[in-house]
């Protein structure tokens, strides 16, 4: 077998709270460390909820009240002097990239003549390729390599972008959510419950939807709840839409919790409604914890992650009877329940922490050899 050499990492990323995508970026920096990297992270805001491993750099911390131009360009300064200075071997950036001029500048500017990765978090093109796609491509073309959190994203955006030098690592689950007992609210002990949870941002997460057709379900004629956790700029909008509808009294809202795994693991099913997605979490964490999904096929991930009646449901069609059909099935009947949460945990081994580290690991020995 040949040596596994040891690299010194350097990961970008917004900041390490709140997401999916800055969830995965806090356990990419554990799993390089964990085959012997040397991790360092830098953060542009100063928030902080998942564990991390390495040498955080918080540009965030240096931000004021009144933030101004001069300030931006100081920040952006220290940045690319941090970057010389630790002579990375590779840098790799979560960030979104949704501004052309922007992104020219992080290129040209403060990823001079350095080894990157871009890893692309979205199905959405203009978040991760901004909004001057050809340009742009010839950008991640000069990277040393773009990782796709799906199959659908490295496949039906990047390729199709012109952007060849690319793979595929999904995003992983961390084996021991199992057994973190996070605070379990006193509202849903001995409760039955559908959940649903992440940010409150109505044009991505499509709450709206899921309430109205657990409205339209009736389950909670015979005691099912709905949990909405988490927070966000349409979590009023949503409240005011959940008490306008039939079995109002039956859904309920609860704040974010950085160790949402408890209320996870107890819950009857999680579903998912989003508009577009990149690789969903909400899926995966939901499966390692053994419990089944509904969710709508949307693009891009959910395909890749749930198998229709083995671990939970795959809609066809944002279709509010359809659904609400859907949530009666996973209530109600108990044979094909039974086997979905079976098989929930197999499931998603493929995406457990330890496959997904030796995959960065061999992608790493690979591109920079």
């Amino acid at each position: 077998m040949p040596t596994q050499k040891k690299f010194k990492v350097c990961l970008v990323s917004i900041s390490l709270a709140k997401g999916g995508l800055e969830r995965s970026c806090a356990m990419l920096s554990q799993m390089l460390e964990s085959y012997g990297h040397e991790v360092h992270l830098v953060i542009l805001n100063d928030e902080i909820d998942y564990p991390y491993s390495g040498k955080l750099l918080n540009l965030g911390k240096l931000k004021t009240e009144k933030d101004s131009m001069v300030k931006r360009l100081l920040r952006f300064r220290k940045f690319r002097n941090y970057l010389k200075k630790e002579n990375f071997d590779v840098v790799i950036d979560h960030r979104p990239k949704n501004n052309f001029d922007r992104e020219k500048f992080y290129s040209q500017f403060i990823y001079r003549e350095l080894n990157k990765i871009y890893v692309v978090h979205s199905s959405k093109k203009t978040e991760y390729l901004t909004e001057n796609l050809s340009a742009f491509s010839k950008i991640y073309n000069k990277n040393i390599l773009n990782v796709a959190v799906s199959e659908y994203i490295e496949n039906e955006i990047l390729k199709k972008e012109g952007i060849t030098n690319s793979v595929t690592i999904h995003n992983a689950f961390n084996p021991t959510w199992a057994e973190e007992a996070g605070n379990f609210p006193e509202i849903l002990q001995n409760k039955k419950y559908i959940l649903s949870y992440g940010r409150m941002d109505d044009s991505i997460k499509d709450f709206s939807f899921l309430i109205k057709a657990f409205s339209q379900s009736k389950v909670w004629e015979k005691d099912y709840k709905l949990v909405i956790l988490g927070d966000g700029k349409d979590k009023q909008m949503l409240q005011g839409l959940a008490a306008s509808q039939l079995g109002a009294q039956h859904i309920l809202f609860l704040p974010f919790t950085k160790n949402p795994f408890e209320i996870i693991k107890k819950s009857h099913c999680v579903t998912l409604t989003s508009k577009y997605e990149g690789f969903p979490m909400v899926l995966v964490e939901s499966l390692s914890l053994g419990t089944p999904v509904v969710s709508l096929d949307v693009v891009s991930g959910p395909s890749e992650i749930v198998q229709h009646k083995k671990n939970g449901l795959l809609i066809a069609e944002r279709n509010l009877s359809l659904f609400a059909e859907a949530l009666q099935t996973i209530c109600f009947d108990e044979g094909m329940y039974k086997t979905m949460k079976n098989n929930a945990r197999p499931s998603v081994e493929k995406f457990s922490m330890q496959t997904i580290s030796e995959k960065w690991n061999q992608t790493l020995q690979h591109a920079l050899h």
